[in-house]
C-alpha cells in the first residue's frame, strides 16, 4: 500500500484517545467524532469519561494508566485500533525535591511507560495492516527546558524522543508517528488552572488548536507539530541549539515567576 493510501480514512477509523477526561483530551475526542471516528476513550474519572463518551458516541474504558495491571487489561480491549493518541499525563510542577518516590513513579508510569506499552501493543497490528498512526502529546517543554518542572520535562523529552525514533522505525511499514508539542494552553491544563500571567507578547493557544494539530499530523503525516505562537516555537528551536542562551533569555522574561505560579496552583489542586 502506498503511503498516501495508508493515510486515507485513518481519522474516520478506530481511534484510542487516552486522558479523554481533561480539556485537551475532550477536544481531541470531539475532533475525531466530527469525522465519524469509532472512539475508544480512557481516563480515570469514570463519571466524566461516561459523559464524554456519550457526547462523542465513543466507548468509555475507565483506566488508571499508573497501574501496569490496568494497562494490560486495557490492551486486551483495544485490538484493531487505527490511531493511538497518547494524551494522558500527570502534570508535575515544582522541584523534584517536593515529591516522594510514589509520586515520581506515578508520573513516570502515566507520562512515559504507558504510552510506550500502548504503542508496543498496537504497532504490530498496524504494521500487519500496512496502515495506522501513533500520536504522542508532548510539550514545547519537550524541546526547551524551563524551571520548576524537571520531572514533567524529562517525561516530555522522553516522549518526543520515542516518537521521533519510532517514526524512523515504522516509516517503511506504512505506519505514521507524530509528536504534538503544545505551548501555553488556556482554558485547560496546568497552566490554565494556575492563573499564572505571561509576559506581554507571549501568547497562548486553546485545546481546540491542539486537537486540530492532531488531525493535521495524521492527515499530512507530520513528524512534529508545535502548538504555540511563532515566537515560542522559534524559541524552542533555539533552545535545542543553544540551551544556556535560551535559559538566560527565559530568566529575563520571568520564567521562574511563571514556574512558581504554576507550581503553586498545581499544589492547590492536589
Amino acid at each position: 500500500m502506498s503511503p498516501r493510501l495508508a493515510r486515507v480514512g485513518l481519522t474516520e477509523g478506530k481511534v484510542l484517545v487516552t486522558g479523554a477526561t481533561g480539556g485537551i483530551g475532550q477536544a481531541i475526542a470531539r475532533a475525531f467524532a466530527a469525522r465519524g471516528a469509532s472512539l475508544l476513550l480512557t481516563g480515570r474519572r469514570g463519571d466524566v469519561l461516561e459523559q464524554v463518551a456519550a457526547e462523542t458516541g465513543g466507548r468509555a474504558l475507565a483506566c488508571d494508566l499508573a497501574s501496569r495491571a490496568a494497562v494490560e487489561r486495557l490492551i486486551v480491549e483495544i485490538s484493531g485500533v487505527d490511531v493511538l493518541v497518547a494524551n494522558a499525563a500527570v502534570q508535575v510542577a515544582g522541584s523534584l525535591l517536593d515529591y516522594d518516590q510514589d509520586a515520581l513513579d506515578r508520573a513516570l508510569e502515566v507520562n512515559l511507560r504507558a504510552p510506550i506499552a500502548l504503542a508496543r501493543a498496537l504497532a504490530p497490528g498496524m504494521v500487519d495492516r500496512g496502515r495506522g498512526h501513533l500520536v504522542f502529546i508532548s510539550s514545547l517543554q519537550g524541546k526547551a527546558a524551563t524551571p520548576g518542572a524537571p520531572l514533567y520535562i524529562a517525561t516530555k523529552f522522553g516522549l518526543r524522543g520515542l516518537a521521533l525514533g519510532l517514526r524512523e522505525d515504522l516509516r517503511e511499514a506504512g505506519v505514521g508517528v507524530s509528536v504534538v508539542l503544545p505551548g501555553f494552553i488556556r482554558d485547560a491544563g496546568m497552566f490554565a488552572e494556575s492563573g499564572a500571567r505571561l509576559p506581554f507578547g507571549v501568547g497562548t493557544r486553546t485545546p481546540a488548536h491542539v486537537a486540530a494539530a492532531v488531525i493535521r499530523a495524521i492527515e499530512r503525516d507530520r513528524g512534529e507539530i508545535g502548538v504555540a505562537p511563532p515566537a515560542l516555537r522559534i524559541g524552542a528551536v533555539v533552545a535545542g541549539i543553544a540551551p544556556e542562551l535560551s535559559a538566560a533569555v527565559s530568566r529575563r522574561l520571568g520564567s521562574h515567576k511563571i514556574a512558581a505560579a504554576v507550581a503553586s496552583g498545581g499544589r492547590a489542586k492536589e
